[in-house]
């Protein structure tokens, strides 16, 4: 079984917001929704998730930026946004989902995600993980 489909079935079984999987083994797995846990991989677990495949429940333009820093093999969402697949497609990064929309919305849906915001005014990656890092820090307070 490939990776991508090895991650697909830990998402659906645990009922995950992202697995990863490498080489037939699940290197990281989390409930946790938004994009800390993509972000904890493009920080902490960048070498170690290099070449892996990722299944997320949802993949903005921020979270594929990650994807391709990290420099994955494969993607799936169950819904991702059109200026994700942009990325994906720019970085040759294989990808398949469930559905798409034009961007992802924040938790209310009356706006764009604060990601998604974040991440379509920035091309350069160190200023998205800066970004992010300091979202991430504001919402912990």
């Amino acid at each position: 079984m490939k990776d991508i489909e090895i991650a697909k079935k830990y998402l659906k079984e645990e009922n995950l917001a992202i697995a990863v999987v490498k080489d037939g083994k699940l290197i990281f797995k989390s409930q946790e929704k938004g994009i800390k846990p993509m972000y904890t991989l493009a920080t902490k677990m960048k070498e170690i998730s290099k070449g892996a495949s990722i299944a997320d429940r949802v993949i903005g333009k921020g979270a594929a930026m990650l994807c391709k820093y990290i420099d994955v093999e494969e993607v799936y969402g169950q819904l991702i946004s059109i200026n994700a697949i942009e990325v994906l497609e720019e970085a040759s990064i294989i990808y398949s989902y469930e559905s798409t929309c034009p961007y992802i919305k924040n938790r209310d849906k009356t706006d764009l995600c604060p990601i998604e915001k974040i991440a379509t005014n920035t091309r350069d990656i160190d200023t998205l993980l800066e970004r992010i890092e300091e979202f991430l820090n504001s919402i912990n307070q």
